[in-house]
């Protein structure tokens, strides 16, 4: 169970949690935003990653996917949580590339939950003002989710109370990878000298 607060002054600008279905009832138990509006100290940006899904089943004699199925109801109450309690970015990691060694009735079981969730919330996302942004390595993803990702960005493009991104087949190492590629790309090019390059750079790369 994840117990979540309001945050004591001084809170850090950006946070990372381990998300686990709740043990009782796959509800989050929260307290509610304080009466007199979203505190200036809560962060800006708060990351989640979707962790020990199949272990809260298996040590209920159920199937991995309840637990997956647990896990997606409770991530929509904490996004819900987000947007009253004023977060602007949350980062949920729920696919990694690691994932994909996992057996294949389960990552393709994993598929159709994100398409299938996708295509539940959109409603919900164009009524809270929710943007969608998906990241990470699309080639082995499905057509139909890779499809259904396009067509929610698009969709929610606009929207600015708060901005949903979901890592799919995202690998921290890749990025970087990718982000010196792409610099070393500029460098050739003549559009950017090695002396230039920093880490604003590499984050928006």
């Amino acid at each position: 169970m994840m117990m979540l607060s309001p945050p004591p002054p001084f809170y850090p600008r950006s946070l990372s949690l381990s998300f686990r279905p709740n043990p009782h009832n796959h509800r989050l138990h929260v307290l509610t935003q304080p009466d007199s509006g979203c505190s200036p100290f809560m962060p800006n940006h708060v990351a989640v990653i979707m962790d020990g899904n199949r272990r809260w089943a298996r040590s209920r004699g159920l199937m991995p996917e309840a637990g997956y199925l647990a896990g997606s109801r409770s991530l929509k109450l904490f996004v819900n949580l987000c947007c009253n309690w004023g977060i602007r970015i949350v980062t949920v990691f729920a696919f990694s590339s690691d994932n994909w060694l996992r057996p294949k009735a389960e990552v393709d079981f994993l598929m159709r939950l994100l398409e299938s969730a996708l295509k539940d919330e959109i409603a919900y996302m164009l009524r809270e003002d929710i943007k969608l942004s998906v990241i990470g390595d699309s080639s082995k993803v499905p057509k139909s989710l890779k499809e259904f990702i396009t067509y929610a960005e698009t969709t929610t493009e606009n929207n600015s109370r708060l901005n949903l991104v979901i890592a799919i087949n995202y690998s921290g190492k890749n990025d970087i990878v990718q982000a010196c590629q792409s610099i070393a790309r500029k460098v050739k090019d003549g559009l950017v000298d090695p002396e230039e390059i920093n880490e604003f750079m590499i984050e928006n790369c």
